[in-house]
């Protein structure tokens, strides 16, 4: 139909049309994409403002919280992505919250603790880490947790809250999806801080083709990033489901986790 079309049109209007269409492809082949995930969900109410951002906000709910389940419904009725926020052992020993995996725990303690959070939030592609400063440096209970989710096809984020974590590795050794973070966003709840890390999301994607942000339910971080995630646009960036960040991974069809 489209030679058709071709061959009755006047040489100009053809050219005009398969410039157009090289343009096109060009434009959308060199789209750059960022994924942003707002981490902490669950505890408080207000953080039901979070599911008002803009676009196609990556969701991470704390299990075992007041409004986490409630929340993560709502989040995936919308079609976001939902992770499971897995509170892990940091460095000071930070008091954790229910659902933790600590280094006191063996392989099975961490499979029953896994399972009952997933059996929350059945629909949830994967995890991330809240803190994990110390458990994410052990290679032992990472493998524990790359193995439940490969059983599983969940993905892995990890949320790099130590430079020598060993989540990736792990999670490469057992044919885990994984990505990790590269930029906190709102560790400085200012206007000025929050947008000059945004800045910085927005060089990484230009440069390396894809970013991932990590942000918080603040009323702060809130405000910042309904002004700021539509100007991905204007940078010929792309806000994009975590997920789409995981080309191989199969995480969109999850199986489901029994007791």
């Amino acid at each position: 139909m489209l030679i058709t079309l071709l061959k009755n049109m006047p040489f100009k209007s053809t050219l005009s049309l398969v410039l157009f269409s090289l343009i096109s492809y060009q434009s959308h082949a060199e789209t750059n994409q960022v994924a942003i995930i707002i981490d902490d969900m669950g505890y408080r109410y207000t953080d039901k403002h979070a599911l008002t951002l803009p676009g196609d906000i990556t969701y991470a709910f704390l299990p075992h919280t007041t409004y986490g389940k409630k929340l993560a419904i709502l989040a995936n009725n919308d079609n976001h992505d939902v992770l499971i926020h897995i509170p892990m052992e940091s460095k000071n020993r930070e008091k954790l919250g229910p659902g933790a995996l600590t280094s006191a725990m063996d392989e099975d303690a961490f499979k029953k603790s896994l399972t009952k959070s997933f059996a929350e939030i059945p629909f949830a592609i994967g995890i991330n880490n809240h803190m994990g400063s110390y458990l994410t440096q052990l290679y032992q209970p990472m493998a524990w947790t790359m193995d439940f989710l490969k059983q599983h096809e969940l993905l892995f984020l990890d949320s790099k809250t130590s430079p020598h974590s060993k989540a990736k590795q792990a999670a490469l050794d057992y044919g885990v999806p994984v990505k990790s973070r590269h930029v906190f966003l709102d560790n400085e709840l200012t206007d000025e801080y929050i947008s000059q890390q945004f800045k910085q999301l927005i060089a990484i994607a230009q440069k390396h083709q894809t970013a991932i942000a990590i942000a918080h339910p603040h009323p702060e971080t809130m405000a910042a990033l309904n002004k700021l995630i539509p100007t991905l646009a204007l940078h010929g960036i792309e806000l994009v489901p975590l997920s789409h960040l995981y080309p191989n991974s199969s995480a969109s069809i999850v199986t489901a986790v029994s007791e």
